[in-house]
């Protein structure tokens, strides 16, 4: 379980990049924080491995304040996933994804075994682990970022904003493998996007923040989209402008669900 405690944060120019973040994010879940950007989502993620410290408040990981945890212990134990992947160029996928084993004492031979194995997992063809990430696309590259975040098996999985810099289709098929990954090891994972349609496919409880690191709302999607906290929630996830209003029309026999232009979303069952 990871529980913020009042933090807040100012940076040198001193604009209150958050200025008091409670939340409990209950384990083997996945939490979104997702808003516009300057909103601090970035900044709340990067707490929990302390690549940011909080100018005040407390950050802790089941009960123990992450300030007391050696920082470079703290953050090999928690995976990580960018957004462009952050692979080493001049290091084979297979290299860069046992970098965090290296990094711990594992030898190299073992490193390689569970580093395949990780590529494995996300779904990665295992040819492709002795070539260069330059030769890899960028889909290809974001699910070798996300074997990097696993390979050590860690139970807190941090992903800031990991399928922004790919295109659409690509983006679906990473979403939909990080569905099943989650369902498979039930890792505690934080995700930060500025997209909603990302926060409610992927999230178990989603946070909307505005700026300063300020919660509009936290609940599950369907708590947040059936009763809205504010007009600023209403209008962030689309309701204002009617653009989530469904409804069922008789079609041929079959029931067919559209949107609020009429354009077919579907067929009930």
């Amino acid at each position: 379980m990871i529980e913020y405690r009042s933090v807040a944060k100012t940076f040198g120019d001193g604009a209150p990049a958050v200025r008091d973040f409670s939340l409990v994010l209950p384990s083997r879940t996945t939490t979104v924080l997702v808003g516009s950007s300057g909103c601090g989502k970035t900044t709340l993620l990067r707490m929990v491995n302390r690549m940011v410290d909080p100018t005040s408040g407390a950050v802790l990981i089941d009960d123990v304040d992450v300030a007391t945890r050696n920082p470079v212990e703290l953050r090999r134990s928690i995976g990580y996933v960018m957004q462009h992947s952050g692979l080493l160029p001049h290091r084979k996928v297979v290299d860069n994804v046992a970098t965090p084993l290296r990094l711990t004492g594992v030898g190299r031979r073992d490193a390689r075994v569970r580093a395949m194995a990780a590529l494995e997992t996300v779904g990665l063809d295992l040819a492709l682990a002795d070539r260069y990430p330059a030769q890899l696309s960028g889909g290809q590259q974001q699910r070798v970022g996300v074997a990097r975040g696993l390979v050590a098996d860690p139970n807190i999985l941090l992903m800031d904003e990991p399928f922004g810099a790919v295109d659409p289709i690509v983006r679906v098929d990473l979403q939909n493998e990080l569905l099943r990954l989650q369902r498979e090891l039930g890792k505690t994972i934080v995700f930060v996007t500025h997209d909603v349609e990302e926060a409610f496919l992927l999230g178990d409880q989603v946070v909307i923040l505005q700026q300063g690191g300020e919660v509009a709302q936290v609940g599950t999607p369907a708590e947040i989209l059936a009763a809205p906290a504010n007009e600023f929630v209403s209008s962030f996830v689309g309701l204002d402008r009617g653009r989530r209003t469904l409804r069922v029309e008789e079609i041929a026999g079959r029931r067919v669900v559209l949107d609020a232009d009429g354009r077919p979303a579907g067929v009930l069952a």
